[in-house]
């Protein structure tokens, strides 16, 4: 038999189960809590007290009971105890969303990243981007920073790895943004916080095992299995651009995804795929190229047979990556992320399935991001926001 928790214990728990349904619910009253955590009136009078006097949670009006009373008030988390930021760095580019402690959008802002910069220079653009949206929300001070990036994160440290490809500012940004501001810094790769994301708040919230194939400007994969993220020995689960893949003239090397699957489903592939069926579209910011040529074509298929046909081709090159990663992990559901992911929607999801049908003996859905683009960027905030309240949740210290 496990001893019983201890006092002190037994109220950490108790404040952490309110807090929580806090913010899940929404602000709540003392009866509320009362009824959705199972506890004692004086126990949930307790610990409103403590949350109260630790900042955490205030009185933000009443509820429409007709008696007035204390169990009348609302209770909600104090949403500016801690502010919260999230980057989505890119090659070329950085956003930025500023939120409140409850996850709230405060402002955001995007800047690009020439090529020839440099290292100093882009870094200062960078960290100037977010002391400026920080002010722009009233943050005088930022509690947690989320960082999405393309490239390796340690596992053992938590550090960007040093990948050939990338520009030497991202690594530098992050040592940049813990000396400018003091705050907490949490960086993860991009494509497993697209997957936090589309778990979380997009097409995934039903499943706990899953698989995101991120399309975009390159090819990722991140793996949710049993609910948790798998992130590998090295960090380096779901290099899937790396992939040696028939289709290709050469093969991939240990510094160049060149021959593999990148080499099909990248951005520049797609467009080049595009345009041997003969389809243009209008480039729109902030997204590659190639998804608005796959939003035309998907809103064309009907009528034209070009566009269809490259839809086809498409989906018989995505198949390949996308079988590869059921036939070793069957995980029963693949979702196609990134932009070009989103513009595809159902119709190349739709497309994809039915040659993963064919391919494998494991049954496996396909379906498109509701996020897109967005999606680092949104699960950049999720992981800040856990981050923050983690520590502001916990127990003091004693």
């Amino acid at each position: 038999m496990p001893a019983p928790a201890s006092p002190s214990t037994a109220r950490a728990i108790n404040d952490r189960l309110a807090l929580r349904l806090l913010q899940q619910e929404g602000p709540l009253t003392a009866g509320q809590l009362k009824q959705l955590t199972g506890l004692s009136r004086p126990t949930v009078a307790d610990l409103v007290e403590r949350l109260a006097a630790a900042g955490l949670i205030a009185v933000v009006g009443e509820s429409g009971e007709q008696r007035r009373g204390p169990n009348a008030r609302l209770y909600g988390i104090v949403a500016d105890r801690a502010y919260l930021a999230a980057l989505d760095v890119r090659t070329e580019s950085v956003s930025v969303v500023v939120s409140d402690l409850l996850g709230a959008e405060l402002a955001r802002a995007s800047v690009p990243i020439a090529d020839d910069a440099g290292t100093g220079p882009a870094v200062e653009q960078a960290v100037a981007l977010v002391e400026r949206a920080a002010k722009e929300a009233g943050a005088e001070r930022l509690h947690t920073v989320g960082i999405g990036a393309p490239g390796l994160i340690d596992p053992a440290t938590g550090e960007l790895r040093d990948s050939s490809g990338l520009p030497q500012w991202h690594r530098r940004l992050v040592a940049a943004l813990q000396e400018r501001l003091p705050a907490r810094v949490i960086v993860e790769n991009e494509t497993n916080l697209a997957a936090l994301a589309e778990q979380r708040d997009g097409a995934a919230r039903d499943r706990d095992t899953f698989v995101l194939l991120w399309l975009g400007h390159g090819t990722g994969a991140a793996v949710v299995l049993d609910g948790s993220l798998r992130r590998g020995a090295s960090g380096g689960t779901g290099e899937i651009g790396f992939l040696p893949v028939p289709g290709t003239t050469t093969l991939p090397s240990a510094t160049d995804c060149e021959g593999g699957f990148h080499s099909l489903a990248g951005a520049a592939a797609i467009a080049r795929l595009a345009m041997e069926h003969g389809l243009t579209a209008e480039p729109t910011a902030h997204e590659p190229r190639a998804a608005a040529l796959v939003r035309e074509a998907v809103d064309g298929a009907d009528g034209a047979p070009a566009a269809a046909r490259f839809l086809d081709a498409l989906a018989d090159r995505v198949a390949i990556g996308a079988a590869s990663v059921v036939a070793v992990l069957d995980p029963g559901c693949v979702v196609l992320g990134g932009e070009v992911g989103q513009a595809g929607g159902d119709v190349l999801a739709a497309r994809v399935e039915q040659r993963l049908a064919r391919m494998s003996p494991l049954p496996a859905e396909v379906r498109a991001s509701a996020l897109g683009g967005n999606a680092v960027l949104r699960g950049a905030l999720l992981t800040a926001r856990d981050g923050a309240q983690d520590e502001l949740f916990a127990p003091p210290q004693r």
